[in-house]
């Protein structure tokens, strides 16, 4: 793969005025879907078009959809999706718009579909330790509505607060929890998903075993939009902990603290959060709340048990962190609790563009403190800036790399070295047997990193069943794959 150039990354506007008969096939489209919608559900004004069509990943290119559509029911996505199939349209899902990789960034030609409209809890069983609900429910409210019967849903990406379940589902979402709960496919138990011929399927069980048949439920979890519409999730909830100790462990530098991280596990203890955050990211949380952490040490671990055994298992490690050398906090206070509710917002109020891009590589836990330093030194070696926040407890790792902009001519310079750093950063990750994304999804962004860590044959099955489940390609065309 060569490297990518500043042209490659630089944001702009695909326009072009349609032709006589492109304008007349778009405005029959759009007829058609009015005749099935309502009017506030079918918008084509020039600014909500330019907000909906794009993500908070970084934009390649940006394409400005026909219009944007808000479906409200499962018929409303079947009525959108054979329009559009009938039409050859591109259809582009979107959630909370959240993402950061451009899963939902629009593509020539398309509507984005909104699906956050669809936003109930359609069940939940606190006996079966169930819940049935719509892809735009937000993360934060199923677990308020867990919580009354003492029951959480796992998954608790940082945007939790903002996410929706069928977005989360759409990526494979982690979070903090993920060392000890798993990422999104883990809770998931059966889906409801329009294809791309408008037909509705059902995936999956009820129940939390079940083995019958391909396991299409965990195919379609992290496919990105690319092989059906998710309409409906079953989702396994989990108690709500008792019981939870969070400890902060204060470090001079990044490494030891990654040491920690493995030590943690030699003690043999599960924590169900295990979080790490570089110099760099307490000096913005500093400046952001006005904290003083940078003064207490370089680098900050934060752990949390949970569950009937939370003080035991908080007690060792504790013990094996003062051991290593951190200044650690000895008792369950609200500040280590308030620095976890940091954690979630550690990156900040920034979007990444093509000068501030935040990374997603996971790596085997035993080469964190490797990848930790390699990362270091890159930064260095491309003169561009880094901070650093990881869910160590399953070695993904969040580097952001990014660069002031000066002057045309120097921010030219600065793109080929932002790139070169980024493309390193993969390649060593991979090297080290890691992944190019733990947790975001490829997206459009990943996509010129796919093929160094799958090999073409891979890459071949996969676009085989795309085809086979959108034989037309309207189904987010260009992601993920």
């Amino acid at each position: 793969m060569a490297a990518t150039t500043a042209e490659s990354i630089k944001e702009r506007t695909i326009g072009g005025r349609e032709t006589g008969s492109e304008s007349q096939a778009r405005r029959a489209f759009l007829a058609e879907l009015k005749a099935v919608l309502r009017p506030d559900q079918v918008v084509e004004d020039e600014d909500t078009r330019t907000i909906y069509s794009a993500d908070q990943g970084p934009l390649l290119e940006r394409h400005v959809p026909l219009a944007v559509v808000w479906a409200e029911s499962v018929d409303d996505v079947q009525n959108i999706v054979r329009a559009c199939a009938a039409h050859q349209i591109p259809i582009v899902p979107r959630g909370a718009g959240t993402g950061v990789s451009g899963g939902a960034h629009a593509t020539r030609g398309c509507i984005v579909l909104g699906l956050e409209r669809m936003n109930r809890i359609l069940e939940l069983n606190a006996d079966d330790e169930t819940a049935v609900v719509e892809p735009g429910v937000i993360n934060a409210e199923l677990n308020a509505a867990a919580a009354h019967h003492g029951l959480m849903y796992a998954p608790d990406p940082a945007s939790y607060k903002m996410s929706t379940i069928g977005g989360n589902v759409a990526t494979n979402a982690g979070g903090l929890r993920c060392a000890k709960y798993g990422v999104t496919r883990d809770s998931v138990l059966a889906l409801d998903v329009v294809l791309a011929d408008g037909s509705l399927i059902h995936t999956g069980h009820q129940t939390f075993k079940g083995v019958a048949g391909y396991d299409l439920t965990a195919l379609l979890v992290g496919s990105e939009g690319t092989l059906g519409i998710v309409v409906g999730v079953t989702v396994r909830l989990k108690y709500l902990p008792r019981e939870v100790h969070t400890i902060a462990a204060f470090y001079q530098d990044f490494r030891s603290a990654a040491a920690g991280v493995l030590a943690v596990g030699k003690a043999r203890v599960q924590p169900a959060i295990m979080e790490l955050l570089d110099n760099g990211t307490l000096v913005q949380l500093d400046e952001l709340n006005g904290s003083d952490l940078q003064a207490r040490g370089k680098s900050l671990l934060l752990i949390q048990t949970d569950g009937f055994g939370a003080a035991a298992e908080a007690a060792v490690v504790r013990q094996v962190l003062s051991d290593g050398g951190a200044t650690v906090t000895m008792e369950a206070s609200e500040e280590a609790d308030m620095l976890v509710d940091l954690r979630r917002n550690s990156r900040g109020v920034e979007v990444d563009d093509e000068f501030r891009v935040g990374e997603d590589i996971a790596v085997p836990r035993s080469r964190l403190v490797d990848f930790v330093a390699e990362l270091e030194a890159m930064a260095s070696r491309h003169d561009v800036r880094l901070k650093v926040v990881a869910h160590a407890g399953d070695g993904n790792l969040h580097p952001t790399f990014w660069l002031d902009r000066v002057d045309p001519a120097s921010d030219a310079d600065a793109l080929v070295r932002l790139n070169a750093a980024l493309d390193e950063s993969i390649r060593v990750g991979l090297e080290m047997g890691g992944t190019i994304t733990g947790e975001h999804g490829v997206g459009q962004y990943k996509l010129r990193w796919l093929g160094l860590e799958q090999p073409e044959p891979v890459r071949e099955f996969q676009r085989r069943i795309k085809e086979l489940f959108d034989p037309s390609g309207i189904l987010n065309p260009g992601k993920a794959i």
